[in-house]
């Protein structure tokens, strides 16, 4: 085997002007596809003169090829736009006018979500290889179903029931009695205990998922255990970052709602019910028995005290300290959080008296 060092000098990667999307070691290709294709997969409208078109894959605008596709979400990259010499982009139908007349324009009113279509066209996810490894270690009565596929070192313990088109990654630890639907993923190293999953949902390496909530009582003697006994319910489509950690519920279950997101690094305490479609992004915390309604959004590093409500399709800002109810559709920031516009008017006054000097009564300054 070549060392480090004969490796570095060989340059095994290509430079970055022949880079294209989807490195084939790591991801799964599809295709070729055509025009007609790609664009029925994206939701884009397909100029009728260029259905001959044959696409190999998706590129980035500035190393995207003519077999190639890309797209524009950003108009601060028109300039861009307009040098690339991709096969086709996608474009919305105000950014067609800067598309190359040797590029072909995808026109979808929403870009970035066509692209997220198209790119799955062309690198789908990997279907779960049935079968059971042999050095994994399933439990008597536990139910695997013949089509899903349980890596190296993998343990299912007693009662679990693992449904059809599943992934157990190496090293995931299952605890007895969760249950999963149908086409879930566990990521290696992750751990599931005390928690029903519905189908499609993704635990990424590492994260923790049903473990003990942080309860207790607080005596003369020191602190006495509360026991957790509820569940933790992860619906339909919902992911969980890596090394992220989802408690079980104590008197009631920890609930994330159909869609929700959980980013890498995020702690969720126990009786915690998130709604549907939320985003909780990375570091971000909230304490037990907070309810998050529908679609809401919680930026990076925000803390959540316990037992608050969060309204439907509020916006937490990053690092923001959320100590009491916020109401819906409401945007705050800050420490403790307000709503933007009074957040930065402060910031702002705060900035003016700053810069006016400290004088005394003979005029001079007191810094």
């Amino acid at each position: 085997m070549a060392s480090g060092e004969s490796m570095l000098r060989t340059r095994p990667w290509p430079p970055e002007a022949r880079l294209t999307l989807g490195d084939s070691r790591f991801f799964r290709r599809a295709g070729p596809f055509s025009l007609h294709e790609v664009a029925v997969a994206a939701g884009a409208a397909v100029p009728a003169d260029r259905v001959a078109l044959t696409l190999t894959g998706v590129a980035p605008l500035q190393t995207a090829g003519p077999s190639e596709v890309s797209f524009l979400h950003n108009k601060k990259y028109l300039s861009v736009l307009q040098a690339t010499a991709a096969g086709a982009v996608i474009v919305s139908p105000e950014q067609v006018a800067f598309v190359p007349a040797g590029t072909v324009a995808l026109v979808a009113d929403d870009p970035h979500q066509a692209w997220a279509r198209a790119a799955a066209l062309f690198h789908p996810m990997p279907a779960a290889v049935p079968g059971v490894h042999a050095s994994a270690v399933v439990a008597e009565g536990a139910v695997v179903d013949a089509s899903a596929e349980v890596g190296p070192l993998a343990v299912i313990g007693a009662g679990v029931v693992v449904g059809p088109g599943c992934r157990i990654g190496a090293h995931a630890v299952i605890g007895g009695g969760v249950t999963m639907g149908r086409n879930c993923r566990i990521g290696a190293l992750a751990s599931v205990s005390h928690a029903l999953l519905g189908d499609r949902v993704y635990v990424y390496p590492g994260a923790r998922v049903g473990q003990e909530g942080f309860g207790f009582a607080i005596t003369a003697q020191g602190f006495l255990t509360v026991p957790q006994l509820g569940r933790v319910i992860l619906e339909d489509d919902v992911e969980i970052g890596a090394n992220s950690t989802v408690d079980r519920g104590a008197a009631h279950d920890t609930v994330i709602g159909a869609g929700s997101r959980l980013d890498n690094l995020v702690q969720i305490g126990h009786n915690v019910r998130l709604g549907k479609c939320c985003v909780v992004v990375a570091q971000a915390g909230i304490s037990g028995s907070t309810v998050v309604e529908d679609f809401v959004q919680i930026g990076a590093q925000a803390g959540l005290t316990g037992h608050l409500r969060i309204g439907a399709r509020a916006r937490i800002g990053a690092q923001a300290g959320i100590m009491s109810d916020v109401e819906a559709g409401a945007e705050v920031v800050g420490s403790p959080a307000l709503p933007v516009r009074e957040f930065f008017r402060n910031v702002a006054t705060l900035r003016r008296l700053a810069r006016k000097p400290v004088g005394k009564a003979d005029g001079r300054s007191d810094i």
